[in-house]
């Protein structure tokens, strides 16, 4: 079977890749599921620009480090904690769901590393695509894709234009060398705070000095909008970790003896 050349590095989710094709896939469907089992475990999550808006009620918004860097929403304060989603996938409060979540297990690649054209690809190895009894057709009898495997490419080349518009975003606020190693101090009466770092955030000191000029641009493009909903998401940080607390995943952390009315104290430094 023909299939993507293998990367060591695929993307998140993915065990594999291989491109959709009607004689090799006649046979294939695809069902739905009410469980995000993919997602169990995954304390971030890749995010684009237009997803800012909903995203910022439920999660903190902030951006990898290092080179190239892009916008996550933290689902769980610890590597391998996910507040939201149980062990069996059950999503356990009604969150907004990112669209990078929700395109698995299937995505546009690059089938050849000389082109730039993009192929609607799966990952066989999940549960929710094969030759499965039930579900919907992903080719018709006359090898034509359905309606579904159609709204799922078209589903994957919105991400694609949206992916886009981030690196756009992420272009710009590079360019005014907005971003700034990120730390978030969370206190809860111990006798240190738990200190999260291997982030970045936007310098808000940097951000007074920009141009009015560019501000007023930023602001007439939306881009300015996306910075607050940034910046404002980082108050749910105590959220989540009270969530986390709660559920007695936060390493080396003993309740306090006296009660705290949300559970945490609501001291969080950026």
């Amino acid at each position: 079977m023909a299939s993507v050349p293998q990367n060591p590095a695929l993307p998140l989710f993915y065990k594999d890749l291989i491109p959709l094709n009607s004689q090799q896939h006649a046979n294939w469907k695809t069902r739905s599921t009410d469980k995000a089992t993919w997602l169990a475990g995954i304390n971030s999550v890749p995010l684009t620009v237009e997803e800012f808006p909903q995203a910022q009620r439920n999660f903190p918004i902030i951006f990898t480090a290092g080179e190239n860097p892009i916008p996550l929403v933290l689902m769980g304060m610890n590597e391998g904690t996910n507040v939201f989603v149980d062990e069996d996938g059950t999503v356990n409060t009604p969150v907004y769901i990112p669209a990078y979540v929700r395109r698995y297990p299937f995505m546009l690649a690059k089938l050849r590393p000389d082109s730039d054209e993009l192929s609607l690809c799966v990952d066989p190895s999940s549960d929710l695509v094969g030759e499965i009894e039930e579900g919907e057709r992903l080719f018709d009898d006359e090898g034509q894709p359905t309606d579904t495997t159609t709204n799922m490419l078209k589903f994957c080349e919105n991400f694609e234009i949206a992916g886009n518009k981030t690196a756009q975003f992420m272009a710009e606020l590079e360019k005014h060398k907005l971003l700034m190693d990120g730390e978030l101090n969370i206190d809860v009466g111990a006798a240190q705070p738990f200190n999260y770092r291997g982030f970045q955030m936007v310098d808000e000191n940097k951000l007074r000095e920009v141009r009015g000029d560019v501000l007023r641009q930023w602001n007439q493009n939306g881009l300015l909008g996306l910075i607050y909903a940034h910046l404002f998401s980082l108050e749910l940080v105590r959220d989540i970790f009270g969530r986390q607390a709660s559920q007695g995943k936060v390493p080396n952390f003993t309740p306090p003896a006296a009660p705290v009315a949300d559970g945490v104290a609501d001291d969080v430094n950026a």
